[in-house]
């Protein structure tokens, strides 16, 4: 599994710069908020502000980014006066932190801009429970958060910006339904009822330390729409914290809070978070238990039992989360699906469309925009699709087409994506054959994305040679060939309309 995070693809060089630019970022925001005489705690709150701004802000091009994140201050800082003000009013803080839930899910309907703000306002709640704000220390933490976001934003902005040129596309979830039936009141009603069974469970295990719980239900609901994504992101965060715990005992607790050697760790762990965030769930867990296990070391409260005492409320929010996404409102992991791939498909021919416009001189014509939404896109589906490819599946065939639609859907992209690359050589010329692929190719995808699609019709062979079409006219073929291979797990796997998605 861990090897899986290494050799995973990273085009660019993204991962690795996204997560050294938070370690840039974060190290400096804490720094300055040392250097200006903040306590230990109001540090460690800026550290987690700064981690926020530059981990959940993701809008589609860099001025809205800076816009969302300008934002945070307007969403976090009244939530942290509130968690402050309600540390001796145990009820109302609970009741408060539910309904902060429910609005910071349903703020997801707004996109990416609406899922950070409804993050940072949660987490500003969660991080006065960590560190038990009192109103006495609040203007410390309001301070500290506000330079924290200023210094991570200048770097994220200024020192190191490194967005490309068309930035991974912002993916909403399919649209659908109003009240009841739309996706983020579903999924607030789901989040909330989960959060408050853990919020309960967690309080009967600690009075101190409950919010743990009500934190694992909280994040695993982010980036998920079904109920198989649900459960399997749930299984996956009390794996990261079951390998993170013994990290724990065996590294942050030997340091006992050593400022300098904790700090060196924090940094690793922060660097971990980002890097394997986009590839493995587990993994990023694993890196964030062990940095909570270090940060706990510095607040001189790490003991074994507190690490025990994590690992059993991770357990309950997880618990929590299975439950609310069986039990409220529940929507199938099919149906989901079904959506995703519909989505994908189509972009696949808006992709084709454009390069072959583009090998015909057309003006405008452009695929890269519309490949970058198709990363976006596969990534979406093989999320989906995590439940039905998952090892403790026991349902074996449909596991095998799961798997053998994703493995198709990668050579869609792999010959739309060297499609767009003979499109941009300027010896290209234009060919009657492209268009008739092309035509071909959005047949192709209408057919498949019936509710139940049919056999596709061959491909002709092309005998005329061009040196300069017969590259494009390869990967067209190649493309309707992976297209053709989707009829039959397509047809067969039980995928709702996508009227019902």
């Amino acid at each position: 599994m861990l090897k899986r995070v290494f050799v995973a693809p990273d085009p660019g060089r993204v991962r690795l710069r996204f997560a050294s630019r938070a370690v840039l970022g974060i190290g400096l925001a804490v720094t300055l908020c040392g250097l200006v005489g903040h306590s230990l705690t109001a540090a460690i709150t800026g550290g987690l502000a700064a981690l926020l701004a530059l981990f959940t802000v993701a809008d589609p091009d860099v001025r809205a980014q800076g816009v969302t994140t300008a934002l945070l201050p307007v969403a976090g800082f009244p939530v942290l006066a509130l968690a402050s003000a309600l540390h001796d009013a145990p009820l109302l803080r609970d009741l408060a932190f539910l309904a902060v839930i429910g609005a910071g899910v349903f703020a997801r309907r707004w996109g990416p801009r609406g899922n950070a703000l409804g993050i940072f306002a949660f987490m500003m709640f969660f991080v006065a429970q960590f560190l038990h704000a009192t109103p006495a220390q609040l203007p410390h933490l309001l301070g500290a958060v506000a330079l924290a976001l200023l210094v991570s934003s200048t770097v994220r902005f200024g020192l190191w910006c490194f967005e490309r040129r068309y930035p991974a596309a912002a993916v909403p979830a399919p649209a659908g339904g109003r009240g009841l039936g739309r996706a983020t009141t579903r999924q607030a009603l789901q989040a909330t009822a989960a959060c408050g069974f853990a919020l309960a469970v967690g309080q009967v295990l600690s009075q101190d330390r409950w919010y743990w719980a009500v934190g694992t239900a909280w994040w695993i609901f982010v980036n998920t729409a079904s109920r198989g994504e649900t459960l399997v992101r749930g299984f996956r965060r009390v794996l990261g914290t079951v390998l993170g715990v013994p990290a724990g005992l065996l590294i942050a607790v030997p340091l006992q809070g050593d400022l300098t050697s904790t700090a060196v760790l924090v940094a690793v762990c922060v660097f971990g978070i980002f890097y394997t965030a986009a590839v493995s769930y587990s993994w990023m867990i694993f890196a964030v238990t062990l940095m909570i296990s270090l940060l706990y070391g510095l607040l001189g409260v790490l003991d074994p039992a507190l690490l025990v005492l994590r690992l059993v409320e991770t357990g309950v929010g997880a618990l929590g989360a299975a439950l609310a996404v069986l039990a409220v409102l529940p929507v199938t992991t099919h149906a989901t699906t079904h959506a995703w791939i519909q989505r994908a498909l189509s972009c696949v021919h808006t992709c084709t469309a454009q390069a072959a416009a583009r090998i015909a001189g057309t003006p405008g014509a452009d695929p890269e925009p519309h490949i970058a939404e198709l990363e976006a896109l596969l990534g979406r589906v093989r999320l989906s699709l995590a439940p039905l490819v998952h090892p403790l599946n026991p349902l074996r065939a449909r596991k095998a087409r799961a798997r053998k639609v994703l493995a198709l859907l990668d050579d869609c992209a792999r010959e739309v994506r060297s499609l767009a690359l003979v499109a941009a050589d300027p010896d290209a010329s234009h060919d009657v054959r492209l268009s008739a692929a092309c035509w071909r190719v959005q047949s192709a995808v209408e057919i498949l994305t019936t509710t139940r699609p049919g056999a596709l019709p061959e491909a002709p062979a092309h005998t005329t040679r061009s040196p300069g079409t017969e590259p494009a006219l390869t990967h067209l073929h190649d493309l309707e060939r992976a297209l053709a291979e989707l009829v039959s797990p397509l047809s067969h796997a039980p995928y709702a309309p996508a009227a019902n998605a």
